[in-house]
C-alpha cells in the first residue's frame, strides 16, 4: 500500500465511527471548544475526549489552547472536502 493509500484508509477509518464523524461534521462550521462538543454529539465528556484524540492522531482535526479552553477545528483538506460532500446529500 502506498503512503497516499495509507492516509486515505486512515481517514475513512477515523470517520467510520459515528461519534467521530459527528464531531468532525460539527467542526466544519468553525472552531469549537471541547466543552461544547459533548452536548452537540450527546456523549459523555470522556468519550468525546477519546474520540478527539483519535481524530487528532489521524490528522483530521487540530487543537489550540485559548486560556483554559482547548479549541478544535478540522485541519485536513481531504477530510473537509469529504465531510462537506456528505453533508450536502
Amino acid at each position: 500500500m502506498t503512503k497516499k493509500q495509507d492516509s486515505g484508509f486512515e481517514l475513512f477509518k477515523a470517520l467510520g465511527d459515528r461519534t467521530r464523524y459527528n464531531i468532525a461534521t460539527f467542526l466544519l462550521d468553525g472552531e469549537k471548544c471541547a466543552c461544547e462538543l459533548p452536548a452537540l454529539v450527546k456523549r459523555a465528556q470522556p468519550t468525546v475526549s477519546l474520540q478527539l484524540k483519535c481524530l487528532e492522531k489521524a490528522g483530521i482535526v487540530e487543537s489550540r489552547r485559548d486560556g483554559k479552553k482547548r479549541l478544535y477545528r478540522v485541519s485536513s483538506p481531504a477530510a473537509r472536502k469529504m465531510l462537506e460532500g456528505a453533508r450536502k446529500k
